[in-house]
């Protein structure tokens, strides 16, 4: 590309528009997303309730309105009779979208969403295939869903012809199975380097490292980022984490 862009990634765990203040607000997490300036979105821990009752009772379409992006669900099991998992919004074209599940014998449900954007309006513009992942709390659950993403049905499928993205909230702490594969398949962004510290949760006073990001290297990570606005100190027990990139000229 003669003239690389840079694309503004978030990942963020919005634990059901539930915020500290233990109030379910989706326009707040709404404002928060809008603060970031994002150009695709990944979210976790998403109900999304179809009824006439209330717009806010589907999450997933109210955060997508109030922005003007478009959206699309990844399901991994029912709550509250809606449709509850991770969610991808952007304002970028999107196309392929595809939920695998990454489930593990005897636990709750889990998904990796996969969702294709175009980076340009132009029809032969990259293609960005971005992950939205939400990993489980048990040891050994998270070493089979490590296994699983960097398979052949996964992130080495030959289908995938642009730079991979794979974020979300991994429930690592420490650096486990998950997160060394991933490692080794792709790029880690180093909380360390980019905010002095390797700690991301809870937002208001951060003791571990939940969420994470790993890129292709044909992706340069420019900038990674903690949102700590007063907003969404409340909004959420996670903030935002918001990783600028730059597609590498060919």
């Amino acid at each position: 590309m003669e003239n690389p862009r840079t694309i503004r990634v978030v990942t963020y765990n919005v634990h059901k528009c539930i915020g500290l203040d233990r109030r379910v607000r989706p326009g707040r997490i709404a404002a928060v997303l809008r603060e970031t300036d994002a150009d695709i979105i990944a979210l976790q821990e998403v109900v999304s309730v179809e009824t006439d009752a209330a717009r806010e009772a589907h999450q997933a379409r109210f955060i997508a309105e109030e922005l003007g992006y478009d959206f699309r669900i990844g399901e991994n099991r029912k709550h509250t009779g809606g449709a509850y998992g991770n969610v991808v919004l952007s304002r970028l074209p999107l196309g392929v979208c595809r939920n695998y599940d990454i489930t593990w014998r005897g636990r709750e449900p889990r998904g990796c969403l996969r969702v294709d954007a175009r980076l340009g309006r132009e029809e032969d513009a990259p293609v960005l295939h971005l992950f939205n992942v939400h990993l489980g709390t048990a040891y050994v659950e998270r070493r089979h869903q490590g296994r699983k993403l960097v398979g052949d049905g996964i992130l080495r499928d030959s289908d995938l012809k642009g730079p991979r993205v794979v974020l979300g909230d991994f429930n690592e702490w420490t650096r486990g199975l998950a997160s060394r594969l991933l490692g080794e398949e792709l790029c880690s962004a180093d909380v360390r380097q980019h905010l002095r510290t390797r700690r991301t949760y809870p937002g208001a006073f951060p003791i571990m490292h939940l969420d994470h990001v790993y890129h292709d290297r044909s992706l340069e990570l420019e900038r990674l980022t903690l949102h700590r606005s007063l907003t969404a100190l409340v909004a959420s027990d996670h903030l935002p984490l918001v990783a600028d990139f730059r597609l590498r000229a060919s």
